[in-house]
């Protein structure tokens, strides 16, 4: 809910997304947690290559609020975006999402094995409720894709 107010995906002051691009090189600016990104910080981001959508176009606390026929539309929709804007990479940040929205229940962290143009990878999610994975894990992941990318 967080994210919804301030406008800026990722946004809770507990999410280490921001935090990890800026480690992984692929950002050079913070982000204030309490109000989001600037306008200028925006088409920074965007003017570096890089983009952000959700899978489901509302606002929860947790993953676990979302459905698996949510999560599976929210993968028909993404496909149909990455058809038409054409990007090298795409990142969908969590594993379980990702399962539920592309119907592959043995997907792993990593690249996957999709068909197109665009190279396909699951990063681990970033939110500060996955402490099993630490900051700088989450920016060697980053730097990966961003390197595939050719931003980094």
């Amino acid at each position: 809910l967080w994210t919804a107010a301030t406008q800026t995906h990722f946004c809770h002051p507990s999410n280490r997304f921001y935090p990890a691009l800026r480690g992984a090189g692929l950002i050079d600016f913070s982000i204030d947690t309490d109000l989001g990104m600037t306008d200028q910080q925006r088409a920074k981001f965007i003017g570096r290559g890089l983009g952000i959508t959700n899978l489901v176009q509302r606002a929860t606390v947790r993953a676990s609020e979302l459905d698996k026929e949510e999560l599976r539309l929210g993968g028909l929709r993404l496909v149909e975006l990455v058809a038409d804007l054409r990007p090298k990479v795409v990142a969908v940040a969590g594993i379980t999402a990702y399962r539920s929205a592309f119907e592959e229940r043995s997907a792993t962290v990593g690249r996957q094995a999709r068909e197109g143009e665009a190279e396909w990878w699951v990063l681990p999610n970033p939110s500060g409720l996955n402490a099993h994975v630490q900051i700088d894990d989450l920016a060697a992941w980053f730097r990966k894709v961003g390197e595939r990318a050719g931003l980094v």
